[in-house]
C-alpha cells in the first residue's frame, strides 16, 4: 500500500512536470525558431533582423511602462479646482471694465473644465492604451482584456471616458443652450462628436481598410473644443443654462449610466466565481472605478455650476454625502482583483464591493433628483 501511494503521487507530479514543460515549450518555440533562422543568415540579414528585434523589444518596454505607470492619478484631484471659492455661476457677469462688449467677464463652467481635464489626463498625461498597436495585437493573438495582464489602465481610461461622453451629450442637448430651443453650440457639438469616436482606432485599420486618424487625436479635439466653449463663456459669448430641470436631467443620466455598470458587475459576480482566476473581473472593476473617478469630479463641478439651485433647495448636505460616497469608493484599489463568492471565506469579492458603492451613489442621486422635482 505505501508503495502504491508513492507511485501515485510520483505519476501525478510527473504529469504536472510534463504539462509545465509543454507550456514552456509552446511559449518558447517562436524564439527558438527565430534563433535557428538567425544563426543561418549572413551579417547583413542578422543586422536587419537584430534592428527589427530591438525595435519590437523597445515597443514592448514602452507598452509595459505605459500600462503600469498612471501619471497624474489622484483620487483627490477635485480639490485642486477650489470651486467652492468661485462665487459666480457660469455665464454670469462678474466684471465690467468699460462700456464695450469685449470688456465683460463672465463665470466659467466647472463641468466643462473638468470634462476637458479628464480627457487630457487620459490622452496627454498618459498614453491612450486601447488604441496602442501592441494592445490591439494582444497576447499571442489573445485579447488583453481576456488575460489578467496589462489591461487595468485601459479599462480605467474607458470608464473615465464613459463619464465624459455622457456629460458631453448633456452639455450639447441641455446645459449649453437656453431651454433646449436655442441653437446648438458649435464647440460643444464638435466636442461631443469627437469624444464619441471609436476608442480603439490606430493609424491603420482593416474595417474599413486604409489609414485612419487615431483615437487620441479626436479626443484632443474634444479637449480643445470644451476649452474653447469655456473661453467664450468667460467672454460672455456662450450660454450655460443652470436651471433646476437641467440638473434633474443630468442627475438622471448619471444614475442610469452607473446603474447599467452596476448590472454588469452583478452579472459577473453572480455567474463567475473564480476568485483571483477570473480574468475578466479586473476589466469590470477598473471600468467601474474609472467611471466613478470621472463622475466624482463632474458632480463636484456640477455643485459649483448649480450652486444657486442647490442652495435654494437645501441640498448641500445631501450633495456632500453623495460626493463623500463617491470618494469612499475610490479608496478601493486592491493589487489583484478577485471575484469570489459573496459567502466565500478565502477569496474576496471585489466586484460585489464596488457594486455596493455604486448602488449607494445611485440611491443618493435618485434622492437628489426627487428633492429637486418637488
Amino acid at each position: 500500500m505505501p508503495n502504491s501511494i508513492v507511485d501515485f503521487f510520483t505519476r501525478v507530479f510527473a504529469a504536472i512536470g510534463r504539462g509545465i514543460g509543454r507550456v514552456v515549450a509552446w511559449l518558447a518555440w517562436p524564439f527558438a525558431a527565430l534563433g535557428r533562422w538567425f544563426a543561418r543568415r549572413g551579417w547583413v540579414a542578422r543586422g536587419i533582423a537584430g534592428a527589427a528585434l530591438l525595435m519590437v523589444v523597445g515597443l514592448y518596454i514602452y507598452f509595459f511602462w505605459q500600462t503600469q505607470v498612471w501619471t497624474g492619478f489622484n483620487p483627490d484631484y477635485v480639490q485642486a479646482y477650489n470651486l467652492e471659492s468661485r462665487g459666480v455661476s457660469p455665464g454670469e457677469q462678474v466684471a465690467a471694465a468699460g462700456s464695450g462688449e469685449g470688456t465683460r467677464t463672465c463665470g466659467r463652467s466647472g463641468i466643462a473644465d473638468v470634462a476637458a481635464d479628464l480627457t487630457d489626463f487620459n490622452v496627454d498625461e498618459n498614453a491612450w492604451i486601447s488604441s496602442m498597436l501592441l494592445y490591439k495585437l494582444g497576447f499571442f493573438g489573445l485579447d488583453w482584456d481576456d488575460t489578467p495582464f496589462f489591461d487595468n489602465k485601459a479599462s480605467f481610461q474607458r470608464g473615465v471616458n464613459q463619464a465624459v461622453r455622457r456629460t458631453a451629450v448633456e452639455l450639447v442637448d441641455a446645459l449649453g443652450r437656453v431651454r433646449g430651443t436655442s441653437q446648438v453650440d458649435s464647440d460643444l457639438q464638435k466636442a461631443r462628436e469627437s469624444i464619441q469616436f471609436s476608442e480603439d482606432a490606430w493609424y491603420f485599420g482593416l474595417n474599413p481598410f486604409g489609414p485612419k486618424t487615431p483615437t487620441p487625436s479626436f479626443y484632443r479635439t474634444a479637449v480643445n473644443s470644451l476649452r474653447s466653449f469655456n473661453d467664450r463663456l468667460e467672454r460672455c459669448e456662450a450660454v450655460f443654462d443652470a436651471r433646476a430641470d437641467n440638473l434633474i436631467q443630468f442627475l438622471d443620466r448619471i444614475a442610469n449610466d452607473i446603474g447599467s455598470t452596476s448590472a454588469i458587475l452583478r452579472e459577473r459576480s453572480e455567474n463567475f466565481n473564480s476568485g483571483w482566476f477570473d480574468t475578466r473581473a479586473d476589466d469590470r472593476f477598473w471600468f467601474a472605478y474609472g467611471q466613478l473617478y470621472g463622475y466624482y469630479g463632474l458632480l463636484h463641478a456640477a455643485r459649483a455650476d448649480f450652486d444657486d439651485v442647490i442652495a435654494q433647495r437645501a441640498l448641500v448636505s445631501l450633495w456632500e454625502a453623495t460626493e463623500g460616497q463617491l470618494r469612499a469608493a475610490l479608496n478601493i484599489t486592491p493589487f489583484i482583483i478577485s471575484n469570489g463568492r459573496e459567502d466565500g471565506w478565502i477569496m474576496p469579492t471585489h466586484l460585489a464591493t464596488m457594486g455596493f458603492y455604486i448602488l449607494r451613489v445611485r440611491s443618493n442621486l435618485v434622492e437628489l433628483r426627487q428633492v429637486l422635482d418637488r
